[in-house]
């Protein structure tokens, strides 16, 4: 291992995301890592083709994969074949594996969003007047739609899911590097997604987080664990975030952004020394 790794830093400058600004934080965040790395920023469409010039491939904010899966398979599959170190390491079970895990979640009885794959599982879910159907590999609220009740038996099943809509008070995000958790944030208006302040988690909160982060068993890299705040005061799991989870480090005070820097650095240097799994 060269002194200097050299990292393929993967993010799509040019995507316009609602609320957020890939192109800011990952600018931002680049620069900083430079300090003990050698850095390269290059678009997802052309990772596969750069990545074996460098230690490791950095997937940051790179966009919903569903404006490019023919060519995400290719760099996986051209990855593992290679065995290129790519972090997040490609065996996260949550978002980077598509949308199963919140029907494999619920079926095993996790705090999570009760969620539907087929018609016949719609009855395991608590009544509601309005369902949210989406994509299982949606993105971004990315072909999310709600449909009346009455409306069910209309949904397309195969490549969606349905889950009732949830009346909450806000939502809640856990950021994580190498299973350590390092700030939280949340919404205080459920209408205004992105518009978020810092958030001081109780105890319980951190035992909800750390509850699916370890059931991800994730060796390396950084995690977001979206929850909602339910009217009884419970948590349920949105999305579990391991593949390119936008961090909003534009929003937490300098100090805890110097510390998740501090934090990804250690991660990075640990993982390029880690032997890497079979």
């Amino acid at each position: 291992m060269p002194a200097r790794p050299r990292l393929l830093y993967v993010t799509d400058l040019a995507y316009q995301a609602r609320g957020r600004r890939y192109c800011d934080e990952d600018i931002a965040l680049s620069s900083r890592l430079r300090a003990d790395f050698g850095i390269a920023l290059c678009h997802p469409l052309d990772a596969a083709a750069l990545m074996d010039g460098f230690d490791a491939v950095v997937v940051r904010n790179s966009g919903p994969v569903l404006h490019y899966r023919k060519e995400y398979d290719a760099f996986r599959a051209r990855a593992t074949a290679r065995g290129t170190r790519v972090y997040n390491p490609l065996t996260g079970r949550g978002d980077m594996a598509g949308k199963q895990y919140l029907l494999d979640l619920t079926a095993a009885g996790h705090p999570v969003i009760p969620t539907a794959g087929r018609p016949e599982d719609l009855g395991r879910l608590p009544e509601s007047a309005v369902y949210a159907v989406k994509p299982k590999s949606g993105a971004d609220s990315i072909g999310l739609r709600f449909v009346p009740r009455d409306r069910l038996e209309d949904v397309a099943w195969g490549d969606v899911l349905v889950q009732p809509r949830i009346d909450f008070r806000y939502e809640v995000s856990f950021y994580y590097v190498d299973g350590v958790f390092q700030y939280a944030l949340y919404g205080p208006d459920p209408g205004r997604r992105w518009v978020l302040e810092p958030y001081e988690p109780a105890e319980a909160d951190l035992a909800f987080a750390r509850h699916f982060i370890d059931w991800n068993t994730l060796d390396h890299g950084i995690q977001r664990v979206d929850a909602c705040r339910t009217r009884d005061g419970g948590l349920l799991l949105v999305e579990l975030e391991d593949l390119n989870p936008y961090l909003s480090l534009d929003l937490v005070p300098g100090r805890t952004r110097d510390a998740f820097v501090a934090a990804m650095t250690a991660s990075l240097h640990r993982f390029l020394e880690a032997r890497p799994r079979a």
